[in-house]
């Protein structure tokens, strides 16, 4: 249970370095601590003495996985690490929930070859974070808007041909699904 603990830890304080050098754009290496420990601060993570180290070992694996890089004694945030930033975020998307539901489903279909199995894995993984119910493993839906995550997850995981978006106005046989979403007829 503690290994566990210590790798969220970690995938949290190189979250919070990606996005302490995102929102600066550049920032000098000595910078990077005091901002890091503050966003901890306030989180309540890795609390004691060692802080800084614990931010430099994850800021040296962020460099050596080409996430970030030096470049003339700051670091910046590399395309890889944007990406990477974008795949965090959007694992942390939460979609809004309207007061009424405007009886549609919205549905997604997709179909990723074989050769993109990871890829696929991913697709389902988000998804079922996000709250959809899965039909059949290439068949999701929601109750609710939610265009914008889709077209995000799209782009992000460069599926954009591979699956399709719908707004049905029934689904045959959706009773599991209004009770799944507490849905009122």
């Amino acid at each position: 249970m503690e290994q566990k603990i210590q790798k969220l830890q970690r995938g949290d304080l190189q979250n919070i370095i990606l996005s302490t050098v995102a929102v600066a754009g550049v920032i000098a290496v000595g910078l990077l601590a005091p901002n890091a420990l503050g966003a901890m601060a306030k989180l309540g993570l890795i609390p004691g003495p060692r802080q800084r180290e614990i931010i430099n070992a994850s800021r040296a694996r962020l460099v050596a996985r080409g996430l970030l890089k030096y470049e003339h004694g700051k670091l910046r945030l590399t395309p890889k690490g944007k990406a990477q930033l974008r795949r965090l975020r959007l694992l942390d998307y939460k979609l809004k929930k309207p007061k009424r539901w405007d009886k549609k489903w919205r549905v997604l279909i997709f179909d990723i070859p074989e050769r993109r199995k990871v890829t696929r894995n991913r697709v389902r993984a988000v998804l079922s974070r996000l709250g959809f119910e899965r039909l059949q493993d290439s068949v999701w839906v929601y109750p609710y808007d939610c265009e914008d995550v889709l077209t995000l997850l799209k782009a992000d995981l460069r599926v954009g041909k591979d699956m399709l978006y719908m707004v049905v106005d029934s689904i045959e046989y959706d009773g599991h699904l209004r009770a799944r979403f507490a849905l009122r007829s």
